[in-house]
């Protein structure tokens, strides 16, 4: 399993595109994406608030996430959704592939206030192969071993 800095998750000069292109005739049903484990820290917690405009501050500080029973800081479920389907997209080369999305948030991912972050787990297999060269993918995505999202699938299209 790679480990993926956090600044993987917001380098648009980064090369990420597959070298082969994925075809719907060479993926069968099982055929598994991952895992890839991605470090999250406080600084992308606010990049992706910036981004998004998701500034609830139980996502940046320990004062109001406490104020919210929580024991620490959490990552948006937004951002755990974008980073699964990043994994997807990096494996397609093609954002523009990715047809639908969907899933329903678990559990916290809780991040640490220290330069380590948190690290979630991406990983996903084809669970079906539907008309017009299309597959469903179904993710698991873990921080820790507990599974932080569910539901979470994606309908792409492949050549």
């Amino acid at each position: 399993m790679a480990l993926v800095a956090s600044t993987w998750l917001f380098d648009p000069l980064s090369d990420r595109r597959p070298t082969t292109v994925p075809t719907f005739d060479d993926i069968p049903v099982g055929f598994e994406i991952g895992p890839r484990e991605i470090a999250v820290t406080r600084a992308d917690l606010v990049r992706y608030a910036g981004a998004s405009g998701d500034f609830n501050p139980i996502h940046w500080s320990d004062r109001y996430a406490r104020l919210g029973g929580l024991p620490q800081v959490i990552m948006q479920g937004a951002l755990s959704m974008g980073l699964a389907n990043r994994v997807l997209t990096d494996w397609l080369g093609d954002p523009g592939a990715v047809l639908e999305t969907s899933v329903r948030c678990r559990e916290a991912v809780f991040v640490p206030d220290d330069d380590a972050g948190a690290r979630i787990v991406v990983a996903a297999v084809v669970a079906a192969q539907l008309p017009q060269r299309r597959v469903r993918v179904d993710f698991t995505v873990t921080s820790e071993g507990i599974k932080v999202l569910s539901h979470a699938k994606a309908v792409v299209q492949l050549v």
